[in-house]
């Protein structure tokens, strides 16, 4: 089959590229003493792991897609109609103290939209992906969403940022547990996100979010049958912005207990 639009060839070279960043990120994380840790602000992580995955991931895509941009968490970058958009390591500060709960996360976006979405994590060898139009798959495996409708039944994630106040995540959390549901945090929202598509969770929620933890996600969620809030409004690519994302049968109850508005990514 033709492929006028490079879709299917992007979506093979990031489910390659991911696998090389895993095999990078695997030997990091099993020889961790030997990194240096540091913060670009309250419980922010940063080790040099992460500078050297997303080296890589930027030279394997430059290298095949020179044309496209890029734009990575920890060196910036630019964004444009062909755009990867990449966070090397989701989870740093679980990489940093030796929780095997991280990720690569590379999202490729056509014309604006997210079209391709990958996230690997090496330490379990589970690789999720999904191409627009294409459908979600977990190491092969088709992802559909979790049938759940009932909120008192539901499990969610609910992703803390200190870009908002405290006040405001309790409040969040609150809301969530009066309506019935339980909650976790587990440090990625990328992973977190990808559960959602596998039906492991049955929704994903965080007041504020940046692009390059959430848009692979986006990706394969909507092809698992998730419903997702409009996170590109305004400037969400560039500057982040709140997420929902849920199974159908329990979208209108999280959004209402979380506040996160309904309007749906198209």
């Amino acid at each position: 089959m033709t492929d006028p639009t490079g879709l299917a060839q992007r979506h093979l070279a990031a489910i390659a590229t991911a696998r090389q960043a895993g095999d990078l990120m695997r030997r990091l994380f099993l020889d961790r003493d030997g990194i240096e840790m540091s913060f670009k602000g309250p419980q922010d992580y940063l080790t040099q792991a992460d500078a050297a995955v997303e080296k890589l991931v930027r030279g394997s895509l430059h290298q095949a897609f020179g044309a496209d941009t890029f734009f990575g968490e920890e060196h910036g970058g630019e964004f444009s109609r062909s755009c990867w958009v990449v966070d090397p390591i989701d989870g740093t500060a679980n990489f940093a103290l030796g929780v095997a709960h991280f990720c690569v996360s590379i999202a490729y976006l056509s014309d604006g939209e997210p079209a391709v979405g990958v996230i690997y994590n090496p330490m379990t060898d589970e690789m999720f992906e999904a191409r627009a139009g294409g459908g979600a798959r977990l190491n092969g495996r088709t992802m559909r969403v979790a049938r759940t409708t009932a909120f008192d039944r539901a499990m969610v994630e609910l992703g803390w940022s200190a870009r908002r106040s405290p006040g405001d995540y309790t409040d969040m959390v609150r809301r969530v547990l009066v309506a019935g549901a339980s909650f976790r945090r587990a440090g990625s929202g990328a992973l977190g996100i990808a559960y959602v598509a596998d039906g492991r969770s049955d929704g994903y929620a965080e007041l504020h979010i940046n692009s390059w933890d959430c848009l692979a996600g986006i990706v394969m969620a909507k092809e698992a049958g998730a419903r997702v809030n409009d996170f590109l409004a305004g400037d969400g690519l560039s500057q982040g912005n709140a997420v929902l994302v849920a199974a159908p049968g329990i979208f209108e109850a999280l959004t209402a207990a979380t506040g996160i508005g309904a309007k749906i990514m198209a």
